[in-house]
This record gives C-alpha cells, structure tokens and sequence, in this order.
C-alpha cells in the first residue's frame, strides 16, 4: 500500500479558504479570533447580498453562515446556492430561539449547525472536519475511473434517512440538529473504505457510530471487530491486535488469531485509541500503510483487507501537540472525522431518549411507567448529563426500579449509588442591587421618593460599577477565558482587555 494512500494523510489546510457570513462586527472579530492560529484563510462579510457575490469568485472552500442577516436571511443564500449548483459545505450560525430555523437550514443543505453562543473548540472543530470531509470528497470524485472488470462492486446497503427513521438512524435515538449533521457523515463515509476517526465525549455514542458506518457500508456482511485499548494492559494489546503463535512469551499455549485477521473484509474499531502505547502505534501505522503484519512470534507476515475506524474522548491534537500520539499515525487515521455531539447539546433527544429507556425498562420490571411527569422534563433537560446517554441509561433504570405509578416524577431522579441527580436550578429571577432599601417585611420592589436622593443612590448603581462586575461575573464563569466570555457579552475580546487595563491601572 502507498503511503499517499489516503487523500490527507499528511496534508494540511493551508491554502483552504474560510468565508465568514456575520453581520455584527464584534462577533466577526472574536469567531477570527478564535481562528487566528489556524492554517486556512478566513475572510469576513457582513451581508447575505455580499456573501452571494464572494461565493460567485468560486475561491472558498466552506461557508460559515449566520442565519439572520440585515437584507436577506442565510436560507436564502443557501437556497441561491442550490439553485446555481454551487456545492460549498456550510455551517450555520443562528442563536439560540432560533433552533426551528436551524432544522429548516438543515433541510437546505447545511452540514452543520452551532448555536450561540459556543465555544472555540467547537468551531475549530466542526470547520476542521468538514474542510477535511470536503477535501476527501473531491478527491475521490476527480479518482480515475475504476477497471472493467472492477466496475460492479458489490451492492451496498443503502443508509435510511434519519427523518424516515422515527427512531432517529443506524441504532441512534434523536432528531436534534447536531445529530442530523453526524448522521450526514455517516452516510458518507459508508460509501468509502477510507480510515474514519470518531471524537466526543464517553458516552456520546462513539461506538453506535462506529456499527452504524460498518452495518451501512459494503464490508456489513463481515465482522465489526472492536477493541478498547483503553480496557486492555499494554503488554496484551499487541497480543489482541495482531495475534501471537504458541510459545510467543510465557502462558502463549496455543496459536490466536488477533482482531486485525478476525477483521479481514471486515471493520477493525479501535476505541481510545490515544490510549495505546507509543511502540504499538508504529506497529499499528505500518499495518495501515502496507497491509500486513506479524502475530507475535511469527516471522511471515500476513495480507488482510481491513478498513479502520477509531475513536477517542480527548483531543487528539492536543495528545500530538503533548507527544504522546504519533503525528504521523494522527494524519494516517484522520480522513473523515465524525464528531459525535454531547447530550447536553442535543436538546429535545433528552426526553426522545430517556422516553425510550423508560418503556424498555418498565416493561422488563412489569412496570406502569410510561411518560414523565413536567418536573421530570424540566430536571432532564436542566441537567448538564457529563456522562452522557450513558449516565441517562442508569439513571432512568434506577427511577424504574424503585418508581411506582404510571408517570416518573422529578423526586424519582436519583443517581444508582443513591445520591439525588445534580439538577442545575431553573433560571432565577433578575437579580436585585445588594444595596436593598426595602425593609425586609415587604413583598415588591416600591419605587423609591424621586426626591430622595440617599434612596435613589441605594437603588441606582453607576453605569461603570455595572459594567465591571457584569464582565468580571463572565470572565470567572469561563474560568478566566476571555475570549469565550466575550462570546457571551457580545463584545469583541479586545473591550475586554482594554477595560481590564484600565482597572489594573486605577488601583496602582
């Protein structure tokens, strides 16, 4: 096997070309910010009718869109790209009220949709891969076209559409916005033999992914073989990998097959993959550029035909950037990246989940559980849910089991170790001035006399004094990150630092 087997094994974004679609300058400048450090070039409008005429020049790559726009909104820049064949990827921006526009852009063609506001990573990251996505679509488009005798592949089993799927698609529950978008890439990398490496958080369905690529591919008829390299010693991984012969090392009483063979024709996942160790990543990256490899003990090598998936819950460029993953080995297995969204980002597939959970498992107790109660609903979505649909798994599970009734109400919501489910409180109301003049044995906010000068200045704060704590509150939520607090407040990150100076200043 080439080395240059793979379209962007070792290919980087430089030269790719980023056009920014946002109307208000300061977010323009913090989402540049962000991108700063980034090897493509980004280049910012702030019209839908000035966004026609840049993606006309035919000099981008991808489209980061904001749906509301000052003349004309993102569907109709999109739905002018449809009608003129013009195939760009694009990534939708809207705020948070407007998640059923986001659904429509969807359905116009968008690959991807965030919602403001959202993090640094979390553009890098959707940008990054449909860049990369992009990029390997027209290279296998513009391939030369197959032999005679190789043109009649065998059938592959056709995807289903998710909006047919009431269920959602391949073994997943939901309908959300990011799910449609990670459903779009599966279908695609079905199509492909091409390395897929999958990313999100644990329990976010990284597995699900996986079977969902190999069932939906042409290889479905042969073995999905997974391991987690995570799960198993460093002295056996290459043992599970790749197989060893009798008398290999001590206890190697009988010859084993490793999963590489076990996955000829078929799919090898290797889940945590940042968890393996540096000398079996060299191994593991000469068995994709050529092939083959040696069970353990073995001098003659073995030829398979195995198409990779892997997965990780890291950042893998922070485990390259920490010299703890090959680069080499990263660029191999990089092809098609498909992130998998957390929970807490998928809105309404809280309820769609946990609503299936709970019937499956009332009906294995003999239950009468079937819906949840509105205080449930409100705590299921309030919740932040770290550990994702598996968290929500046990958790429904254990409601079902010591739950009485017909509906699971919020009381029911606790942890399997007993311990009540962290549920982030409803939003309060606005938050009173600290300097209260109302005598505490009043129920409302009485406007103070307007001719009361010492009640007036209890109740009426400096505009400045406001400002500071208001920046400084978002500054500590983020935990000092200014940029993703900027974000928030709708500023640019230089206001910020610029005001932070002053202060700094004052007090010297």
């Amino acid at each position: 096997m080439s080395t240059n087997a793979s379209p962007q094994s070792t290919e980087s974004l430089a030269g790719l070309r980023v056009l920014l679609v946002e109307d208000t300058p300061a977010l323009a400048r913090t989402y540049k910010g962000f991108l700063r450090e980034e090897e493509f070039d980004v280049d910012h409008v702030e019209t839908g009718g000035a966004a026609k005429e840049s993606i006309k020049s035919g000099n981008y790559d991808l489209v980061l869109l904001d749906l509301r726009l000052p003349d004309i909104s993102g569907e109709d820049v999109m739905a002018w790209m449809r009608e003129n064949g013009i195939d760009l990827p694009v990534i939708v921006i809207t705020a948070q009220g407007s998640v059923g526009v986001a659904v429509e852009a969807m359905r116009y063609g968008a690959v991807d949709f965030l919602m403001k506001p959202f993090t640094e990573d979390r553009l890098i990251l959707s940008i990054r891969s449909h860049l990369d996505h992009n990029r390997f679509l027209k290279s296998a488009t513009a391939a030369p076209a197959a032999a005679p005798e190789a043109a009649a592949p065998a059938a592959k089993p056709v995807a289903p559409s998710p909006e047919a799927d009431g269920e959602g698609f391949c073994g997943f529950i939901g309908e959300s916005v990011p799910m449609q978008a990670a459903y779009r890439l599966i279908r695609s990398a079905s199509t492909s033999n091409a390395t897929v490496f999958i990313t999100g958080e644990s329990g976010s369905g990284k597995e699900v992914c996986a079977q969902a690529i190999h069932t939906t591919s042409a290889r479905a008829s042969k073995e999905l073989v997974a391991l987690n390299c995570a799960a198993i010693p460093g002295e056996l991984m290459e043992s599970e990998i790749f197989g060893h012969i009798k008398g290999a090392f001590t206890g190697a009483t009988t010859d084993k097959i490793g999963a590489a063979q076990l996955a000829d024709g078929g799919t090898l996942f290797l889940d945590e993959i940042c968890e393996m160790s540096p000398h079996l990543q060299t191994k593991l990256l000469r068995f994709i550029q050529t092939g083959t490899f040696n069970p353990v003990g073995q001098a003659n090598a073995i030829k398979v035909d195995t198409r990779f998936i892997c997965a990780t819950n890291r950042n893998p460029l922070d485990e390259v950037a920490a010299g703890r993953f090959r680069e080499d080995l990263y660029y191999r297995l990089h092809v098609i990246p498909v992130h998998m969204p957390a929970l807490r980002e998928r809105g309404e597939d809280v309820i769609r989940i946990a609503t299936k959970f709970l019937r499956d498992y009332a009906a294995e107790e003999g239950k009468d559980l079937h819906d949840f109660a509105e205080d449930a609903r409100n705590a299921l979505l309030a919740y932040n849910w770290p550990g994702n649909v598996r968290q929500l798994q046990n958790i429904i599970r254990h409601a079902v089991v010591f739950g009485e009734g017909t509906e699971l109400k919020a009381s029911m919501l606790r942890a399997p170790i007993g311990h009540a489910v962290e549920i982030a409180p409803p939003p309060t109301a606005p938050r009173q001035t600290p300097q209260q003049p109302i005598s505490a044995t009043q129920s409302d906010l009485t406007p103070p006399d307007p001719n009361d000068l010492n009640a007036l200045a209890a109740f009426i704060r400096p505009l400045e004094d406001v400002e500071r704590e208001t920046i400084e509150q978002a500054v500590s939520l983020c935990a000092g990150d200014v940029r993703k607090a900027a974000v928030f407040l709708g500023v640019s990150p230089a206001t910020i630092y610029r005001k932070q100076k002053s202060w700094r200043e004052e007090t010297t």
